[in-house]
């Protein structure tokens, strides 16, 4: 016997929703039934932002800044920062040097928030993105410190060069795939049909306990793949008092 000689199996957010009903013992019938799976299914992609750092979310950016500016937006999908550098420089004159992430509470007491020199420091300010009326999207964004002393807008001599954690995007209109690699499908399937079964009228408790630790296991099998596989090196750091 022959193998098919293709690996491209995926499902469609119709499929994922139907497979999900089905193993909660129902079918899907109506545009309601479609439209709360597909809001079951955005809120359990947020619940996996919440349950740590998924490796195919990783982007890099960067922003160029520019002398008397501390402020700079993050594009509104960013869940967080993973790593920054301030990079000079390009092609074989490129260096990147550490810039340290600091709190709130640490950039509060700065006593000279607008001196001048390499940047050296950010907070990261993990604003929602909602939008405002008046103030309009409430964009995460960086504050660097101190404030860059060189380059000017047509010329930066400092970027910003971060690694961000960005958000799943969200399901589409049912015939688009979901944001996720395809190790993922079980424990979308197993989430989703574990959320319905939270909702839907005659789901025996006991199978709704079941998709539950379903769930739990497919989504822990996925994210044990899901990780970092370089070698870690740790170095011991000698405190002297």
């Amino acid at each position: 016997m022959t193998t098919s000689g293709t690996t491209s199996f995926n499902l469609d957010v119709t499929d994922l929703i139907e497979e999900a009903f089905e193993r909660c013992g129902k079918e899907l019938r109506t545009g309601y039934d479609l439209r709360t799976a597909r809001r079951s299914m955005n809120l359990l992609t947020i619940e996996w932002a919440n349950r740590g750092i998924a490796l195919w979310l990783i982007e890099e950016g960067n922003i160029p800044v520019y002398p008397g500016t501390a402020v700079y937006d993050l594009p509104a999908d960013t869940i967080d920062l993973l790593d920054q550098v301030i990079r000079t420089g390009s092609g074989q004159n490129q260096t990147d040097i550490n810039i340290n992430r600091i709190s709130e509470s640490t950039y509060a007491t700065i006593p000279n928030k607008n001196a001048t020199g390499r940047p050296i420091q950010v907070w990261i300010n993990r604003r929602s993105a909602a939008t405002y009326p008046v103030t309009g999207v409430a964009y995460p964004q960086i504050n660097i410190w101190p404030v860059p002393d060189q380059g000017s807008i047509t010329t930066p001599y400092y970027y910003f060069v971060y690694w961000r954690l960005r958000r799943i995007q969200d399901a589409g209109n049912g015939t688009t795939t979901q944001d996720i690699p395809y190790l993922f499908l079980p424990a979308m399937v197993a989430g989703l049909a574990y959320y319905l079964a939270l909702k839907l009228p005659d789901v025996d408790p006991q199978r709704r306990m079941e998709l539950k630790a379903d769930y739990e296991q497919q989504f822990q099998l996925a994210a044990d793949e899901n990780r970092e596989k370089a070698n870690a090196r740790f170095v011991p750091r000698i405190l002297s008092y």
